[in-house]
Protein backbone atom coordinates (compact mmCIF):
# COMPACT_ATOMS: atom_id res chain seq x y z
CA UNK A 1 0.00 0.00 0.00
CA UNK A 2 1.26 3.46 -0.86
CA UNK A 3 -0.02 6.93 -0.24
CA UNK A 4 2.39 8.97 -2.28
CA UNK A 5 1.90 12.55 -3.34
CA UNK A 6 0.92 12.65 -7.01
CA UNK A 7 1.99 16.27 -7.64
CA UNK A 8 5.35 16.53 -9.41
CA UNK A 9 7.98 18.88 -8.03
CA UNK A 10 11.50 19.98 -8.83
CA UNK A 11 13.16 20.21 -12.23
CA UNK A 12 12.34 18.22 -15.34
CA UNK A 13 15.35 15.92 -15.22
CA UNK A 14 14.93 14.84 -18.83
CA UNK A 15 16.08 18.35 -19.79
CA UNK A 16 19.27 17.95 -17.81
CA UNK A 17 20.91 19.64 -14.83
CA UNK A 18 24.57 20.61 -14.27
CA UNK A 19 26.54 17.87 -12.55
CA UNK A 20 28.19 20.61 -10.50
CA UNK A 21 24.82 21.33 -8.87
CA UNK A 22 24.71 17.80 -7.47
CA UNK A 23 27.55 17.36 -4.95
CA UNK A 24 28.55 14.03 -3.45
CA UNK A 25 25.79 12.67 -1.22
CA UNK A 26 23.15 14.98 -2.69
CA UNK A 27 19.56 13.93 -3.36
CA UNK A 28 17.42 15.92 -5.77
CA UNK A 29 13.71 15.28 -6.32
CA UNK A 30 12.55 16.02 -9.83
CA UNK A 31 10.53 14.37 -12.55
CA UNK A 32 10.61 12.99 -16.08
CA UNK A 33 7.90 11.61 -18.31
CA UNK A 34 5.25 12.45 -15.74
CA UNK A 35 6.84 10.44 -12.92
CA UNK A 36 8.51 11.62 -9.71
CA UNK A 37 12.21 10.72 -9.62
CA UNK A 38 14.94 11.00 -7.02
CA UNK A 39 18.40 11.68 -8.47
CA UNK A 40 21.24 10.67 -6.17
CA UNK A 41 24.99 11.15 -6.40
CA UNK A 42 26.84 8.65 -4.29
CA UNK A 43 30.53 7.70 -4.43
CA UNK A 44 30.80 9.40 -7.84
CA UNK A 45 27.95 7.30 -9.18
CA UNK A 46 24.56 8.60 -10.25
CA UNK A 47 21.31 6.82 -9.51
CA UNK A 48 17.74 7.64 -10.48
CA UNK A 49 14.97 5.88 -8.57
CA UNK A 50 11.33 6.43 -7.63
CA UNK A 51 11.00 9.44 -5.35
CA UNK A 52 8.59 7.86 -2.86
CA UNK A 53 8.83 4.88 -0.54
CA UNK A 54 6.70 1.98 -1.73
CA UNK A 55 5.36 1.41 1.78
CA UNK A 56 3.33 4.51 2.73
CA UNK A 57 4.69 6.92 0.12
CA UNK A 58 7.16 8.91 2.21
CA UNK A 59 9.38 11.28 0.19
CA UNK A 60 12.78 9.59 0.06
CA UNK A 61 14.50 12.95 -0.38
CA UNK A 62 14.08 13.29 3.40
CA UNK A 63 15.72 9.93 4.03
CA UNK A 64 19.27 8.82 4.77
CA UNK A 65 21.94 7.56 2.38
CA UNK A 66 24.05 4.71 3.73
CA UNK A 67 26.64 3.54 1.24
CA UNK A 68 24.62 2.77 -1.91
CA UNK A 69 21.31 2.36 -0.12
CA UNK A 70 18.57 4.78 0.89
CA UNK A 71 16.41 4.56 4.02
CA UNK A 72 12.86 5.85 4.28
CA UNK A 73 12.38 8.66 6.82
CA UNK A 74 8.98 7.50 8.09
CA UNK A 75 9.22 3.78 8.82
CA UNK A 76 12.87 2.97 7.99
CA UNK A 77 12.43 0.77 4.94
CA UNK A 78 15.68 0.39 3.00
CA UNK A 79 16.33 0.12 -0.75
CA UNK A 80 19.32 -0.69 -2.94
CA UNK A 81 20.03 2.31 -5.18
CA UNK A 82 21.71 0.13 -7.80
CA UNK A 83 18.85 -2.29 -8.32
CA UNK A 84 15.86 -0.62 -6.66
CA UNK A 85 15.32 -3.81 -4.66
CA UNK A 86 13.96 -3.83 -1.14
CA UNK A 87 16.65 -4.56 1.41
CA UNK A 88 14.58 -4.14 4.52
CA UNK A 89 10.88 -4.01 5.47
CA UNK A 90 8.32 -2.53 5.85
CA UNK A 91 8.48 -1.84 2.10
CA UNK A 92 7.77 -4.85 -0.10
CA UNK A 93 7.88 -3.49 -3.65
CA UNK A 94 11.09 -2.27 -5.34
CA UNK A 95 11.71 1.27 -6.49
CA UNK A 96 11.44 2.06 -10.18
CA UNK A 97 14.75 2.98 -11.87
CA UNK A 98 15.83 5.16 -14.79
CA UNK A 99 18.99 5.29 -16.87
CA UNK A 100 21.22 8.27 -16.11
CA UNK A 101 23.45 9.82 -18.73
CA UNK A 102 26.14 12.47 -18.31
CA UNK A 103 27.36 14.53 -21.28
CA UNK A 104 29.59 17.62 -21.12
CA UNK A 105 28.89 18.15 -17.44
CA UNK A 106 25.10 17.84 -17.81
CA UNK A 107 23.14 15.00 -16.24
CA UNK A 108 20.07 13.68 -18.05
CA UNK A 109 17.40 11.17 -17.08
CA UNK A 110 16.70 8.82 -19.95
CA UNK A 111 14.42 5.80 -20.33
CA UNK A 112 12.86 3.87 -17.51
CA UNK A 113 14.65 0.59 -16.83
CA UNK A 114 13.12 -2.84 -16.51
CA UNK A 115 11.89 -4.13 -13.16
CA UNK A 116 14.70 -5.54 -10.96
CA UNK A 117 15.74 -8.98 -12.08
CA UNK A 118 15.01 -11.79 -9.63
CA UNK A 119 18.27 -13.37 -8.43
CA UNK A 120 19.07 -16.87 -9.57
CA UNK A 121 20.20 -19.25 -6.85
CA UNK A 122 23.71 -20.50 -7.54
CA UNK A 123 23.02 -24.05 -6.37
CA UNK A 124 19.37 -25.04 -6.40
CA UNK A 125 20.27 -28.49 -5.07
CA UNK A 126 21.48 -27.01 -1.78
CA UNK A 127 18.16 -25.39 -0.86
CA UNK A 128 15.11 -27.13 0.61
CA UNK A 129 12.60 -28.45 -1.88
CA UNK A 130 9.63 -27.44 0.27
CA UNK A 131 9.19 -24.66 2.83
CA UNK A 132 6.26 -24.56 5.21
CA UNK A 133 5.47 -21.35 7.09
CA UNK A 134 3.17 -21.55 10.10
CA UNK A 135 1.57 -18.18 10.69
CA UNK A 136 -0.08 -15.66 8.39
CA UNK A 137 1.16 -12.49 10.04
CA UNK A 138 3.98 -10.05 9.32
CA UNK A 139 6.87 -12.51 9.71
CA UNK A 140 5.26 -15.32 7.75
CA UNK A 141 4.25 -13.12 4.84
CA UNK A 142 7.64 -11.40 4.69
CA UNK A 143 9.38 -14.77 4.64
CA UNK A 144 7.24 -16.08 1.78
CA UNK A 145 7.79 -12.95 -0.30
CA UNK A 146 11.52 -12.88 0.42
CA UNK A 147 11.96 -16.49 -0.66
CA UNK A 148 10.53 -15.65 -4.06
CA UNK A 149 12.39 -12.34 -4.25
CA UNK A 150 15.66 -14.19 -3.63
CA UNK A 151 15.02 -16.59 -6.49
CA UNK A 152 13.66 -19.60 -4.63
CA UNK A 153 11.59 -21.78 -6.97
CA UNK A 154 10.56 -24.55 -4.59
CA UNK A 155 7.18 -25.10 -2.97
CA UNK A 156 6.03 -22.56 -0.37
CA UNK A 157 3.00 -23.23 1.81
CA UNK A 158 1.80 -20.58 4.24
CA UNK A 159 -0.61 -21.90 6.86
CA UNK A 160 -2.70 -19.26 8.60
CA UNK A 161 -5.21 -19.72 11.39
CA UNK A 162 -6.84 -16.43 10.34
CA UNK A 163 -9.76 -16.14 7.94
CA UNK A 164 -8.20 -13.25 6.01
CA UNK A 165 -5.02 -12.79 4.01
CA UNK A 166 -1.96 -11.29 5.75
CA UNK A 167 -2.79 -7.69 6.55
CA UNK A 168 -1.28 -4.35 7.50
CA UNK A 169 -1.88 -4.94 11.19
CA UNK A 170 -0.65 -1.53 12.47
CA UNK A 171 -3.37 0.14 10.42
CA UNK A 172 -6.15 -1.79 12.13
CA UNK A 173 -6.05 0.45 15.19
CA UNK A 174 -5.10 3.58 13.27
CA UNK A 175 -6.49 4.90 9.97
CA UNK A 176 -8.75 1.97 9.14
CA UNK A 177 -10.51 2.11 12.49
CA UNK A 178 -10.69 5.91 12.27
CA UNK A 179 -12.44 5.58 8.91
CA UNK A 180 -9.74 7.35 6.88
CA UNK A 181 -8.22 4.29 5.19
CA UNK A 182 -10.25 2.19 2.73
CA UNK A 183 -10.51 -1.55 3.25
CA UNK A 184 -8.49 -2.34 0.14
CA UNK A 185 -5.44 -0.75 1.78
CA UNK A 186 -5.35 -3.37 4.53
CA UNK A 187 -4.34 -6.68 2.86
CA UNK A 188 -0.59 -6.78 2.32
CA UNK A 189 -1.14 -8.56 -0.99
CA UNK A 190 -4.02 -9.68 -3.15
CA UNK A 191 -4.91 -13.31 -3.67
CA UNK A 192 -3.73 -12.85 -7.26
CA UNK A 193 -0.26 -11.92 -6.00
CA UNK A 194 0.10 -15.18 -4.09
CA UNK A 195 -1.20 -17.14 -7.04
CA UNK A 196 1.18 -15.41 -9.46
CA UNK A 197 4.15 -16.09 -7.18
CA UNK A 198 3.01 -19.66 -6.45
CA UNK A 199 2.69 -19.14 -2.72
CA UNK A 200 0.09 -21.59 -1.43
CA UNK A 201 -1.77 -19.58 1.23
CA UNK A 202 -4.20 -21.66 3.27
CA UNK A 203 -6.59 -19.73 5.51
CA UNK A 204 -8.47 -21.18 8.49
CA UNK A 205 -5.70 -23.78 8.67
CA UNK A 206 -4.48 -23.95 12.27
CA UNK A 207 -1.54 -26.25 13.00
CA UNK A 208 -1.98 -28.27 16.18
CA UNK A 209 1.30 -30.25 16.36
CA UNK A 210 4.76 -30.70 14.89
CA UNK A 211 6.44 -34.00 14.12
CA UNK A 212 10.08 -32.92 14.11
CA UNK A 213 11.38 -36.43 13.39
CA UNK A 214 9.22 -36.96 10.31
CA UNK A 215 9.50 -33.25 9.42
CA UNK A 216 5.75 -32.77 9.21
CA UNK A 217 3.19 -30.35 10.54
CA UNK A 218 -0.19 -31.68 11.70
CA UNK A 219 -3.25 -29.57 11.01
CA UNK A 220 -6.52 -29.37 12.95
CA UNK A 221 -8.21 -31.63 10.40
CA UNK A 222 -5.54 -34.30 11.15
CA UNK A 223 -3.91 -33.90 7.75
CA UNK A 224 -0.11 -33.81 7.60
CA UNK A 225 2.16 -31.64 5.52
CA UNK A 226 5.84 -32.45 4.99
CA UNK A 227 8.56 -29.84 4.98
CA UNK A 228 12.27 -29.61 4.27
CA UNK A 229 12.47 -26.28 6.10
CA UNK A 230 9.94 -24.92 8.58
CA UNK A 231 9.38 -21.38 9.82
CA UNK A 232 7.33 -20.87 12.96
CA UNK A 233 5.75 -17.42 12.93
CA UNK A 234 2.68 -17.99 15.09
CA UNK A 235 2.65 -14.46 16.51
CA UNK A 236 0.66 -13.51 19.59
CA UNK A 237 -2.90 -13.45 20.85
CA UNK A 238 -4.63 -10.77 22.94
CA UNK A 239 -4.74 -11.34 26.68
CA UNK A 240 -8.39 -11.92 27.63
CA UNK A 241 -9.84 -10.42 30.78
CA UNK A 242 -11.42 -12.86 33.20
CA UNK A 243 -14.17 -10.61 34.53
CA UNK A 244 -17.97 -10.84 34.35
CA UNK A 245 -19.31 -9.63 31.02
CA UNK A 246 -16.01 -9.83 29.10
CA UNK A 247 -17.61 -12.05 26.44
CA UNK A 248 -20.66 -9.88 25.73
CA UNK A 249 -21.32 -9.06 22.03
CA UNK A 250 -20.35 -5.39 22.33
CA UNK A 251 -16.96 -6.25 23.88
CA UNK A 252 -14.09 -6.40 21.39
CA UNK A 253 -10.43 -7.41 21.17
CA UNK A 254 -8.32 -6.18 18.28
CA UNK A 255 -5.78 -8.38 16.56
CA UNK A 256 -7.07 -9.59 13.19
CA UNK A 257 -8.64 -7.94 10.17
CA UNK A 258 -11.95 -9.55 11.14
CA UNK A 259 -11.62 -8.10 14.65
CA UNK A 260 -11.18 -4.64 13.17
CA UNK A 261 -14.09 -5.04 10.78
CA UNK A 262 -16.35 -6.04 13.66
CA UNK A 263 -15.11 -3.12 15.71
CA UNK A 264 -15.79 -0.71 12.85
CA UNK A 265 -19.35 -2.00 12.49
CA UNK A 266 -20.02 -1.56 16.20
CA UNK A 267 -18.46 1.91 16.15
CA UNK A 268 -20.84 3.08 13.41
CA UNK A 269 -23.75 3.05 15.84
CA UNK A 270 -21.91 3.66 19.11
CA UNK A 271 -21.96 6.86 21.13
CA UNK A 272 -19.99 5.90 24.25
CA UNK A 273 -16.93 3.64 24.34
CA UNK A 274 -14.74 2.33 27.12
CA UNK A 275 -11.20 1.25 26.28
CA UNK A 276 -9.73 -1.07 28.91
CA UNK A 277 -5.96 -0.84 28.76
CA UNK A 278 -3.81 2.24 28.16
CA UNK A 279 -1.31 0.42 25.95
CA UNK A 280 -0.23 1.63 22.51
CA UNK A 281 -3.14 -0.18 20.92
CA UNK A 282 -5.54 1.16 23.55
CA UNK A 283 -4.45 4.74 22.98
CA UNK A 284 -4.55 4.33 19.19
CA UNK A 285 -8.05 2.90 19.44
CA UNK A 286 -9.08 5.85 21.63
CA UNK A 287 -7.71 8.27 19.03
CA UNK A 288 -9.49 6.48 16.18
CA UNK A 289 -12.82 6.34 18.00
CA UNK A 290 -12.60 10.04 18.81
CA UNK A 291 -12.18 10.63 15.06
CA UNK A 292 -15.65 9.07 14.78
CA UNK A 293 -16.89 11.50 17.46
CA UNK A 294 -17.53 8.73 19.98
CA UNK A 295 -17.26 9.62 23.67
CA UNK A 296 -14.23 7.67 24.95
CA UNK A 297 -13.12 6.68 28.46
CA UNK A 298 -9.77 4.88 28.94
CA UNK A 299 -9.05 2.67 31.96
CA UNK A 300 -5.44 1.88 32.92
CA UNK A 301 -3.63 0.30 35.85
CA UNK A 302 -0.78 2.80 35.57
CA UNK A 303 -0.87 6.28 37.03
CA UNK A 304 1.21 7.76 34.18
CA UNK A 305 0.59 6.65 30.60
CA UNK A 306 3.25 4.40 29.02
CA UNK A 307 5.71 5.32 31.78
CA UNK A 308 7.66 2.06 31.80
CA UNK A 309 8.21 2.23 28.02
CA UNK A 310 8.35 5.93 27.12
CA UNK A 311 8.96 7.56 30.49
CA UNK A 312 6.91 10.06 32.49
CA UNK A 313 7.58 13.03 30.21
CA UNK A 314 5.98 11.51 27.12
CA UNK A 315 3.37 9.81 29.29
CA UNK A 316 2.12 13.09 30.71
CA UNK A 317 2.28 14.66 27.25
CA UNK A 318 0.14 11.87 25.78
CA UNK A 319 -2.45 12.21 28.52
CA UNK A 320 -2.73 15.94 27.88
CA UNK A 321 -2.97 15.28 24.14
CA UNK A 322 -5.85 12.83 24.55
CA UNK A 323 -7.64 14.96 27.11
CA UNK A 324 -7.41 17.85 24.68
CA UNK A 325 -9.34 15.67 22.22
CA UNK A 326 -12.03 14.86 24.77
CA UNK A 327 -10.82 11.52 26.19
CA UNK A 328 -11.49 10.84 29.89
CA UNK A 329 -8.94 8.74 31.81
CA UNK A 330 -9.44 6.49 34.82
CA UNK A 331 -5.89 5.59 35.86
CA UNK A 332 -4.63 3.53 38.77
CA UNK A 333 -7.62 1.22 38.59
CA UNK A 334 -9.05 -1.73 36.65
CA UNK A 335 -12.37 -2.89 35.24
CA UNK A 336 -14.25 -5.22 37.57
CA UNK A 337 -17.41 -5.96 35.57
CA UNK A 338 -19.02 -5.27 32.21
CA UNK A 339 -22.72 -5.37 31.45
CA UNK A 340 -24.81 -4.33 28.47
CA UNK A 341 -24.86 -0.63 29.34
CA UNK A 342 -21.87 0.13 31.55
CA UNK A 343 -18.45 -0.81 32.90
CA UNK A 344 -17.89 -0.96 36.65
CA UNK A 345 -14.40 -0.20 37.92
CA UNK A 346 -12.64 -1.77 40.89
CA UNK A 347 -13.02 1.52 42.75
CA UNK A 348 -16.80 1.41 42.31
CA UNK A 349 -17.06 4.03 39.57
CA UNK A 350 -19.46 3.15 36.73
CA UNK A 351 -19.07 4.34 33.13
CA UNK A 352 -21.81 4.14 30.53
CA UNK A 353 -20.73 2.25 27.41
CA UNK A 354 -22.39 0.80 24.33
CA UNK A 355 -19.06 -0.59 23.13
CA UNK A 356 -15.97 -1.83 24.99
CA UNK A 357 -12.50 -2.50 23.61
CA UNK A 358 -10.03 -4.53 25.65
CA UNK A 359 -6.33 -3.96 24.97
CA UNK A 360 -4.38 -5.17 27.97
CA UNK A 361 -1.50 -6.76 26.07
CA UNK A 362 -0.75 -9.89 24.08
CA UNK A 363 0.73 -13.27 24.84
CA UNK A 364 3.18 -14.98 22.48
CA UNK A 365 1.60 -18.03 20.82
CA UNK A 366 4.28 -20.55 21.80
CA UNK A 367 2.15 -23.61 22.59
CA UNK A 368 3.02 -25.35 19.32
CA UNK A 369 6.76 -24.93 19.89
CA UNK A 370 6.52 -26.00 23.53
CA UNK A 371 4.59 -29.19 22.70
CA UNK A 372 7.18 -30.04 20.05
CA UNK A 373 9.98 -29.82 22.63
CA UNK A 374 11.81 -26.82 21.21
CA UNK A 375 14.06 -24.94 23.60
CA UNK A 376 12.12 -22.12 25.23
CA UNK A 377 13.26 -18.89 26.89
CA UNK A 378 10.18 -16.76 27.59
CA UNK A 379 9.51 -17.36 23.93
CA UNK A 380 11.07 -19.65 21.35
CA UNK A 381 14.84 -19.56 21.77
CA UNK A 382 16.72 -18.92 18.52
CA UNK A 383 20.32 -18.18 17.68
CA UNK A 384 21.58 -15.16 15.73
CA UNK A 385 20.44 -16.84 12.49
CA UNK A 386 16.90 -17.36 13.87
CA UNK A 387 17.44 -21.13 14.03
CA UNK A 388 15.63 -23.03 16.79
CA UNK A 389 16.99 -26.02 18.68
CA UNK A 390 15.58 -28.38 16.00
CA UNK A 391 17.26 -28.93 12.62
CA UNK A 392 15.70 -27.03 9.69
CA UNK A 393 13.26 -25.21 11.98
CA UNK A 394 13.37 -21.42 12.27
CA UNK A 395 11.29 -18.98 14.30
CA UNK A 396 10.51 -15.32 13.73
CA UNK A 397 8.27 -12.55 14.94
CA UNK A 398 6.52 -12.17 18.27
CA UNK A 399 7.49 -15.65 19.50
CA UNK A 400 11.25 -15.45 18.87
CA UNK A 401 13.80 -14.54 21.55
CA UNK A 402 17.15 -13.83 19.94
CA UNK A 403 20.63 -12.59 20.94
CA UNK A 404 20.62 -8.84 20.32
CA UNK A 405 24.10 -7.74 19.14
CA UNK A 406 23.63 -4.18 20.42
CA UNK A 407 22.60 -4.85 24.02
CA UNK A 408 24.34 -8.22 24.28
CA UNK A 409 21.13 -9.60 25.77
CA UNK A 410 18.50 -12.03 24.59
CA UNK A 411 15.36 -10.09 23.74
CA UNK A 412 11.89 -10.63 22.33
CA UNK A 413 10.01 -7.76 20.65
CA UNK A 414 6.34 -7.66 19.70
CA UNK A 415 6.36 -5.17 16.85
CA UNK A 416 5.28 -5.44 13.23
CA UNK A 417 8.43 -4.13 11.54
CA UNK A 418 10.70 -6.35 13.65
CA UNK A 419 8.57 -9.35 12.69
CA UNK A 420 8.78 -8.50 8.99
CA UNK A 421 12.54 -8.08 9.13
CA UNK A 422 12.97 -11.36 10.96
CA UNK A 423 10.85 -13.04 8.31
CA UNK A 424 13.19 -11.65 5.67
CA UNK A 425 16.30 -12.87 7.50
CA UNK A 426 14.81 -16.28 8.22
CA UNK A 427 13.96 -16.72 4.54
CA UNK A 428 17.49 -15.93 3.45
CA UNK A 429 18.89 -18.34 6.03
CA UNK A 430 16.52 -21.06 4.85
CA UNK A 431 18.32 -20.56 1.53
CA UNK A 432 21.68 -21.00 3.25
CA UNK A 433 22.78 -17.36 3.39
CA UNK A 434 23.93 -17.60 7.03
CA UNK A 435 22.85 -14.02 7.69
CA UNK A 436 22.83 -12.74 11.27
CA UNK A 437 19.72 -10.93 12.45
CA UNK A 438 21.30 -7.70 13.64
CA UNK A 439 18.55 -5.19 12.86
CA UNK A 440 17.80 -2.53 15.45
CA UNK A 441 14.18 -2.73 16.69
CA UNK A 442 11.86 0.00 15.37
CA UNK A 443 8.20 0.82 15.82
CA UNK A 444 5.89 3.80 15.53
CA UNK A 445 2.59 4.96 16.92
CA UNK A 446 0.12 7.49 15.52
CA UNK A 447 -2.41 9.22 17.74
CA UNK A 448 -4.43 12.07 16.25
CA UNK A 449 -1.93 14.21 14.31
CA UNK A 450 1.00 13.04 16.44
CA UNK A 451 3.54 10.46 15.32
CA UNK A 452 6.15 8.95 17.62
CA UNK A 453 8.96 6.77 16.28
CA UNK A 454 11.01 4.55 18.58
CA UNK A 455 14.42 3.14 17.74
CA UNK A 456 16.32 0.61 19.86
CA UNK A 457 15.44 -1.50 22.87
CA UNK A 458 15.38 0.60 26.04
CA UNK A 459 14.08 -1.89 28.58
CA UNK A 460 15.12 -1.10 32.17
CA UNK A 461 16.39 2.38 31.34
CA UNK A 462 17.56 4.38 34.35
CA UNK A 463 17.94 7.83 32.80
CA UNK A 464 15.97 9.92 30.31
CA UNK A 465 17.22 12.97 28.44
CA UNK A 466 14.87 15.17 26.41
CA UNK A 467 16.59 17.07 23.60
CA UNK A 468 14.34 19.70 22.04
CA UNK A 469 10.84 20.85 22.87
CA UNK A 470 8.34 18.12 23.75
CA UNK A 471 5.40 20.52 23.91
CA UNK A 472 6.28 21.82 20.44
CA UNK A 473 6.42 18.21 19.20
CA UNK A 474 10.01 18.57 18.07
CA UNK A 475 12.32 16.51 20.22
CA UNK A 476 14.38 13.39 20.77
CA UNK A 477 13.91 11.46 24.01
CA UNK A 478 16.99 9.41 24.82
CA UNK A 479 16.86 6.38 27.11
CA UNK A 480 20.07 5.37 28.86
CA UNK A 481 21.11 2.52 31.10
CA UNK A 482 24.34 2.77 33.01
CA UNK A 483 25.27 5.78 30.90
CA UNK A 484 24.80 3.91 27.60
CA UNK A 485 22.20 5.09 25.10
CA UNK A 486 19.77 2.19 24.59
CA UNK A 487 16.89 3.72 22.64
CA UNK A 488 15.48 6.97 21.26
CA UNK A 489 11.88 8.15 20.87
CA UNK A 490 11.40 10.88 18.30
CA UNK A 491 8.68 13.42 17.66
CA UNK A 492 8.83 14.87 14.15
CA UNK A 493 12.56 14.26 13.81
CA UNK A 494 12.58 11.64 11.09
CA UNK A 495 16.17 12.06 9.98
CA UNK A 496 17.43 11.94 13.56
CA UNK A 497 15.63 8.61 13.92
CA UNK A 498 17.49 7.18 10.94
CA UNK A 499 20.78 8.50 12.27
CA UNK A 500 20.11 6.92 15.67
CA UNK A 501 19.36 3.59 13.97
CA UNK A 502 22.66 3.77 12.08
CA UNK A 503 24.52 4.73 15.26
CA UNK A 504 23.13 1.69 17.08
CA UNK A 505 23.99 -0.58 14.13
CA UNK A 506 27.59 0.61 14.03
CA UNK A 507 27.88 0.27 17.78
CA UNK A 508 26.67 -3.34 17.53
CA UNK A 509 29.29 -4.08 14.87
CA UNK A 510 32.03 -2.60 17.07
CA UNK A 511 30.79 -4.62 20.02
CA UNK A 512 30.85 -7.79 17.93
CA UNK A 513 34.44 -7.14 16.85
CA UNK A 514 35.51 -6.42 20.42
CA UNK A 515 33.93 -9.67 21.60
CA UNK A 516 35.73 -11.63 18.88
CA UNK A 517 39.07 -10.02 19.72
CA UNK A 518 38.46 -10.65 23.43
CA UNK A 519 37.67 -14.31 22.81
CA UNK A 520 40.81 -14.75 20.69
CA UNK A 521 42.94 -13.07 23.36
CA UNK A 522 41.51 -15.38 26.02
CA UNK A 523 42.25 -18.47 23.92
CA UNK A 524 45.76 -17.23 23.22
CA UNK A 525 46.46 -16.69 26.91
CA UNK A 526 45.31 -20.25 27.68
CA UNK A 527 47.70 -21.62 25.08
Amino acid sequence: MTNETSALSGPDLSLGIPLSSLPEGAMLQGHAGGEAILLVRRADRLFAVGAFCTHYGAPLSGGLLVNETIRCPWHHACFDLRTGNVIRAPARDPLARWRVEEARGIVYIREKLDEPITPVLADRNSVPATVVIVGGGAAGNAAAETLRREGYAGRITLLSADDALPCDRPNLSKNYLAGTAPEDWIPLRSIEFYQEHEIDVRLNAPVIALDLVAQQVILADSSRLSYDALLLATGAQPVHLDIPGASLPHVHYLRTFTDSRNLVETAKAAKRAVVIGASFIGLEVASSLRAREIDVHVIGRETTLMETVLGPQIGRFLQTLHEGHGVTFHLGTTAAEIDSVQVTLANGVTIEADMVVIGVGVRAETTLAEKAGLTMDRGVSVNEYLETSAPNVFAAGDIARWPDPFTGERIRVEHFVVAERQGETAARNILGRHERFATIPFFWTEQYDLGIAYVGHGADWDEILVEGDLEARNCSVIYRRGGTKMAVALLHRDLDGLRAELEFERSAVRQKKENVVGARTLLSSKD
